[in-house]
Parts: C-alpha cells; structure tokens; sequence
C-alpha cells in the first residue's frame, strides 16, 4: 500500500507542477528551454495568449501599455508585440527571465542586422521591405514574485494578462505563504497599478472548483467585478479557466467556447453598500432538563470536581425578564 501511495503521489506531482514546490525550483534552466524549443508549448500558449487578448477589448487603434504577470520565456510578450502593444513582464524564475531576455536581445540583434544590410544595398526593395517591418522589441522584464504585492506606481497600465501562473498562488511552500493572504495581496495591488477602465484576464488551471472560488472571492474582496469564462468545458485537453476583471460594476463577462455545452463563468462581482455584515449568531442549545442536571452534577462529583448541593432551587425555570 505504501508503494502504491508512492504512485500515486508521483502521478499527482508530474500532473501538477505546483505540488513539486516554489515555482522558481520547477522552472529552472532545463524546463526553461522547452518552452523555447518544444513547438508544441509556443503554439499552446500562443494560441491561450490570443484568447486573453480578445476578452481584454484593447482598442485597436492605439497601442496599449500591458502587464504580463508570469510572463515566463517571454512568449505571451511576443503575441502583445506583434498586436502593436508595449509590455512589462515579471516572473519568479530567474531561468525563464533570462530566456525571454535572450530572445529580446536575438531580436535587437536581427534587427541592427537587418538595418544595415539595408543601408549597403539600397537597390534591394525585399529587403527594405524587412528592415521596415521588423522593429525592436516592446518589452521590459522584471524579477519578481507576485505573491508580495506588484511594485509598480498606481494607475500604471492599461491591461494585465497572466498566462498559466495564477494557480501557483493556491499552494502553499512554506508556513509563512498563506494562499489567501498571497492571492488577497496580490489582487490589491493588481486593482492599484490599473487605470481605471482597464481589464485584467488572467487563465490559470484551478485543481478544484474550491481554488476557483477562492480566487474569485479574493478578487472581488479589493473591488473588482467580471467572472471566470470557460472554454471548452466538456473536454479534459482544451478546458481553460479565464478570470475576467473589471473596474465597471455592469461589466459581464464574455460566454465561454463550447464544444457542445455552455457553461457561463461564475460571477464575482461585489455589492459595496458600505455595511460591514455581522457574523451569524450561534443558535442556542435545546432547555436542559431536572433529570439531565441532576445526572450531569452526579457525574462532575464522582470526578472530584467541587459541586453545590441539591435544594429546592435546583432545576428550576427562572422568571423572564421584564
């Protein structure tokens, strides 16, 4: 049985990353470069990027100022870059940040190349054509965990998304990481660092509809309204959980994709009428009866507890007050 629950522990870690411990452990250097080189991960995430990028609205006419939470090696931050919009990403995983900033500086690099094959072959129209089309990067990096709070000034971006990094924040690695003081704190400050309008989503993989609760609860608790989207509910491969934020109290969260069933994201919003809700009052036990005191004063004396002796009076129904 011992060997089974080995088993069963060891499945349990390889489904779930975040139960192997702190983020920053599992994504190191080796499981970094998958992410750069498994064509299977680029697509994936690209194709969930995408998905969060619909459900922000950004305007299209202009570019935005976005926050990646959890940017990892960057691919999120590439999406936003060819939508035309600025970003700044901050992860827990120095590895990762150093992949994401690879690319970034393979990128400067193709593109001075490109620039100055251009300047020494003017009578060339392709490759004008691609020195002009590729730009410089948009985005900035930052080492730092989410759980702590966002260090950034107030009402400093325009949107947040967070791709598969949310459900890290559910577990706890230490006795002093509290997962709902750590999604609480991290709420707050992402409500801080938003201009007001702005949108966040963040899609993450819930183990069990109780963390889907609590992170909604959480989010709702510093003031934001939406909901959880779900797409492709039916399906055990493609479900994906999308937590959509809003500052606008008639904001309603967009219908999930379906593969057959519809299921509507749960609503997160919360009624602010400035009244603090007093906690439940205990009910009271059941009228004790002459018998029951007798016996219970009986049982307290035959374990040498100092007990009053019997009168008249024992038992009996006080008058009600006045």
């Amino acid at each position: 049985h011992e060997y089974i629950s080995q088993i069963d522990r060891f499945r349990a870690t390889m489904s779930r990353p975040e139960l192997t411990g702190h983020a920053s452990a599992f994504y190191n250097r080796k499981e970094a470069r998958k992410y750069d080189s498994s064509s299977r991960m680029m697509s994936v995430q690209r194709e969930i990027t995408e998905r969060a990028i619909e459900l922000l609205r950004l305007d299209e006419k202009k570019p935005s100022l976005v926050l990646d939470v959890g940017c990892g090696s960057g691919l999120s931050g590439k999406v936003l870059e060819q939508k035309g919009h600025a970003w700044v990403g901050c992860d827990v995983s120095r590895d990762m940040l150093d992949v994401a900033n690879e690319r970034i500086e393979t990128k400067r690099e193709m593109v001075q190349a490109a620039k100055n094959e251009s300047d020494s072959m003017n009578d060339s129209d392709d490759e004008d054509e691609e020195a002009r089309t590729c730009t410089l990067s948009t985005g900035d990096l930052m080492h730092h965990d989410m759980g702590s709070g966002l260090p950034f000034r107030p009402a400093t971006f325009d949107a947040c998304i967070s791709i598969s990094a949310l459900q890290w924040l559910c577990y706890s690695n230490s006795k002093n990481q509290i997962p709902k003081r750590r999604l609480t704190r991290f709420f707050s400050s992402l409500y801080a660092v938003l201009k007001r309008g702005g949108r966040a989503v963040l899609q993450f993989y819930p183990e069990t509809p109780e963390q889907a609760v609590l992170v909604s609860e959480c989010a709702a608790k510093v003031g934001f309204a939406g909901g959880i989207v779900v797409d492709y509910p039916n399906s055990a491969k493609a479900k994906k959980h999308y937590l959509v934020l809003s500052f606008d109290r008639s904001y309603k969260a967009s219908e999930g994709l379906t593969d057959g069933s519809l299921m509507y994201g749960v609503r997160v919003d919360k009624e602010s009428d400035g009244k603090k809700k007093r906690p439940p009052r205990k009910k009271k036990g059941g009228i004790k009866t002459k018998e029951w005191i007798f016996h219970k004063k009986e049982s307290q004396r035959k374990k040498g507890k100092a007990v009053r002796p019997d009168s008249k009076y024992t038992a009996r129904r006080r008058p009600k007050k006045f």
